[in-house]
């Protein structure tokens, strides 16, 4: 698979109009061989997390105890509360499963570059280098917590060349690391704030009839799962 969203220069984001489609003259900032999966960034639920119930909890849930008699009732009780529980731990694991919890919040570093990073999780595999096929899975939101794009939501990662310019600067660098932030390491969970000069810059992206699903000069936060090269 190509490059994504995370395209530089600019690219543009998919109106609301179900109906619309792309073309090469549509998208004057992005190269004509990309492939963009912002095609319906505004069906996206929160880090790709359904806003359907988990499908653990659907079916736990369809195999709820018919009504029973009185003399049952205390077994009953029993029984449900420990199925409320098992149905807690089943939606808990399943919102949790994309990795882009806002409860996984870590502290925020500054680099030189205006860049900001945390690394939730530590990868344990080897760093990713210039020009190598490397392969994420992410999700990014505006400062306002405004999802604009997840693959966690498609169900399959990004594939991309890292470091040679067919992702936004920002991305490049919180991979592969620079000045302040050291490399990924496949296997590497990061949140990655990106300023705008890093990132869409001061013509925003998808911008269409005076409005922009990426405003211009927006600052992006991305969670970013780094799975290794393919």
């Amino acid at each position: 698979m190509a490059a994504s969203c995370l395209l530089a220069p600019p690219a543009t984001i998919a109106p609301d109009a179900p109906s619309a489609r792309f073309r090469p003259a549509d998208l004057p900032h992005m190269r004509a061989t990309a492939l963009f999966p912002l095609s319906r960034p505004a069906a996206l639920a929160p880090f790709g997390v359904s806003r359907r119930a988990p499908q653990p909890v659907r079916a736990a849930a369809a195999d709820l105890p018919a009504p029973a008699s009185p003399s049952s009732a205390p077994a009953l009780s029993d029984r449900r509360s420990l199925l409320i529980g098992a149905l807690a731990a089943a939606s808990a694991a399943s919102l949790g499963a994309g990795g882009a919890s806002h409860a996984a919040e870590c502290e925020l570093q500054e680099t030189p570059s205006g860049l900001q990073f945390c690394d939730q999780v530590q990868g344990a595999g080897d760093e990713a280098s210039a020009g190598t096929r490397i392969q994420a899975h992410y999700a990014g939101r505006l400062l306002s917590g405004t999802v604009f794009d997840s693959s966690y939501a498609r169900g399959r990662p990004l594939v991309f060349r890292v470091g040679v310019g067919q992702v936004i600067r920002g991305w490049d660098v919180g991979i592969l690391g620079g000045p302040g932030i050291p490399p990924m390491k496949a296997g590497g969970k990061r949140t990655l704030r990106i300023p705008a000069d890093l990132a869409y810059g001061s013509r925003g992206a998808g911008c269409r009839g005076g409005t922009c699903r990426i405003p211009p000069g927006a600052d992006l936060i991305f969670e970013v799962e780094y799975l290794g090269t393919v």
